[in-house]
């Protein structure tokens, strides 16, 4: 489980096709001593398992191995070397719960619709596929690209994100673009309520 909260943006340095998938070597600023292989690390949003590490005049880096599946589901398909992307490892008993609960599982792929500066801030407008625009509400939570935000406003299937300053700066947010694909994970209560719902 993850809480929403990037704690370094990686970098792709690396990408190769195996027979089933795809491997990415990922830079990070993180001690690399102290991720264990097989550790849940999450990549823009994206649960995924590390599984080799290392260290070299580059810097710490880390191996992941990504099925078809979540590549053709998730913006890890468009990655290449040089790619920025949101990290966060997974939460432990006890850590501050800063975001809110998120388990690492990508329901859907939005659009960027538009970006807009307000005083120090930036409000981003994201479209949502359908059906899974019914399950974000104003004031609720939602994660993009990994990032836990507070949804503004709904309408239709386009929601609305206040993005303030620092979280512009210190995840890869601050440089999307109109038209850009970013990772959509709903909020777990509201998926279990909806669920409720159905077979009430």
């Amino acid at each position: 489980m993850f809480t929403g909260i990037v704690t370094d943006i990686g970098r792709v340095r690396d990408v190769r096709a195996t027979e089933r998938d795809r491997r990415y070597e990922i830079e990070t600023a993180w001690d690399t001593a102290g991720i264990a292989l097989g550790a849940s690390v999450s990549h823009a949003g994206c649960c995924l398992t590390v599984t080799e590490k290392g260290h070299d005049l580059r810097g710490g880096w880390f191996a992941v191995e990504v099925s078809n599946e979540t590549l053709s589901r998730t913006t890890l398909g468009r990655w290449a070397a040089g790619h920025r992307v949101n990290l966060e490892r997974a939460a432990r008993l006890g850590d501050e719960m800063g975001g809110h609960v998120v388990s690492g599982h990508v329901d859907g792929l939005g659009r960027v619709v538009s970006i807009t500066p307000e005083g120090g801030s930036h409000r981003i407008a994201v479209e949502a596929p359908a059906p899974l625009h019914r399950f974000i509400a104003p004031k609720g939570s939602i994660t993009v690209d990994g990032v836990s935000l507070t949804v503004n406003a709904v309408e239709g299937r386009v929601f609305h994100l206040n993005i303030i300053p620092h979280t512009w700066q210190v995840t890869t947010l601050g440089a999307l673009k109109p038209g850009d694909p970013v990772n959509l994970e709903i909020d777990m209560l509201a998926r279990y309520l909806a669920r409720w719902q159905e077979t009430a």
